[in-house]
């Protein structure tokens, strides 16, 4: 490796952790904690290239990037930061940074991106958008490699033109990363639509969505659900398109090739559809980001109004051992739950164990092999709940739990068959009325009555 690196770090032990591997490695190191010094280097024309955290005593380190492209057109800066959440990469993108790198960072990893970044002279870039654009509350933060490369790929997909196929379970937050897409795109200021199957019937359908859109993003919501029709009506939309029409998005929870294999998905819209696939991590693949996002949702109720909390060392050690199958949408409820339930200003694990007492206990059942019983059903999903939990045992009330699950849908399903005919959904269960009363009111089932030719 060869040439001048540019250091600007306000941590004295990542300044020297880096000057000496960048030193061994045959580079000339200039280092400083300060992002007056980086720009002054910068002004004489030092440097090949720049390593630069973003928060500074003295500054932000994304805001200098475009005087530094200004000032030295072609001039790499690799962006490290604690700031580990979508935006940051995000906004480096936009600055044209070369690269990005989370704190804490992989040293090795670091040395190859830097090695590259000598080598490679930067093409000139684009304007700087106009809008600063802040946070705000999307949840989608995370330290954990998985979440960095999700960032990563979504910075680098933004401003093409190529279909976004956003794949993961339910609560994941893939409405969240098409948002992030389009809002961070050169289409901000165009309409944003998310259409299901039923915007799709009718000789309008399709017409009145690219109406709708204007050139701007066309999200099609859990297209693995799609009835054949509808399928056949986007490949028939998508093959008018031109080139002003809106760029294409679709999220689906369910794995899109398998059901093509399975003959339930059109082959020519899955190829359609899949120019870039997003796989968003369930939360049990990102036990790391847990504690992250619990202080983000406290926070959150906070600026809410909410009184500030904070969870005790044994209640963070319960929620990262819970395997979430509602992901981060039922972490943040339940989180919600825990500030305005706790007592004090220190949630407890007793507490936590209340709230998860009343959370699903385990993935939702899917549909097992034809012919198989509902015990091994149910056995298959209990097994992979306890696997889930790495070890762990899960919280204590599990019988009252199991016994819930499955009694919901069951009671759910009997009133729906009988008209919500209480009398006869009571008869049908074999249980007293009274009975059947309060586990409606505990179960908090809404009951409709209606006609039922039964």
């Amino acid at each position: 490796m060869d040439g001048t690196v540019l250091v600007a770090d306000d941590d004295r032990t990542i300044r020297t952790v880096l000057t000496q591997a960048l030193t061994r490695a045959g580079c000339k190191v200039h280092a400083t904690s300060s992002l007056v010094t980086l720009m002054r280097w910068v002004d004489e024309g030092k440097g090949d290239l720049v390593i630069s955290d973003v928060i500074m005593p003295d500054g932000n380190g994304l805001d200098q990037l475009p005087m530094i492209s200004e000032k030295r057109p072609g001039l790499p800066v690799i962006v490290i930061s604690a700031q580990n959440t979508i935006m940051t990469a995000i906004q480096a993108a936009e600055a044209e940074a070369y690269d990005y790198l989370p704190k804490p960072f992989d040293l090795p990893d670091l040395m190859k991106r830097a090695g590259r970044a000598l080598e490679v002279k930067r093409r000139a870039p684009p304007p700087r958008p106009d809008a600063e654009r802040g946070e705000g509350d999307l949840p989608l933060v995370g330290r954990t490699p998985a979440m960095q490369s999700l960032y990563r790929l979504v910075a680098r997909v933004m401003n093409t033109q190529l279909p976004v196929l956003i794949s993961g379970e339910s609560g994941t937050g893939k409405s969240l990363i098409a948002r992030a897409i389009h809002d961070f795109s050169d289409r901000r200021t165009l309409p944003f639509v998310v259409a299901n199957a039923a915007d799709l019937e009718g000789a309008e359908g399709p017409s009145a969505l690219l109406s709708r859109a204007k050139g701007g993003s066309l999200v099609f919501d859990e297209v693995g659900d799609f009835p054949d029709e509808a399928q056949s009506r986007i490949v028939r939309m998508l093959d008018a398109l031109g080139d002003s029409g809106p760029r294409i998005m679709s999220t689906s929870q369910i794995d899109l090739m398998n059901r093509m294999e399975a003959g339930d998905f059109r082959e020519d819209l899955y190829y359609r559809l899949g120019g870039v696939t997003l796989a968003v991590p369930s939360l049990r693949e990102r036990v790391d980001d847990i504690p992250l996002l619990a202080e983000h949702f406290l926070a959150r109720a906070e600026r809410e109004g909410a009184a500030l909390k904070r969870l005790s060392p044994q209640a963070m050690d319960l929620v990262r051992a819970y395997s979430w199958p509602g992901n981060v949408r039922q972490l943040e409820n339940a989180i919600r739950r825990l500030v305005f339930t706790a007592t004090e200003d220190e949630v407890t694990r007793v507490e936590v164990e209340h709230v998860l007492g009343n959370q699903p206990a385990m993935e939702p059942l899917r549909g097992g092999g034809e012919g198989e019983k509902l015990s091994a059903s149910v056995a298959k999903h209990l097994r992979r709940y306890f696997d889930l939990h790495g070890g762990v045992l899960p919280p204590p009330g599990l019988y009252q739990r199991i016994l819930k699950e499955v009694e919901l849908p069951l009671i759910e399903i009997t009133l729906d068959a009988t008209g919500g005919n209480q009398a006869k959904c009571a008869d049908l269960l074999g249980i007293n009325r009274n009975t059947l009363r309060k586990k409606i009111t505990d179960l908090d089932i809404r009951v409709t009555r209606r006609r039922k030719l039964m």
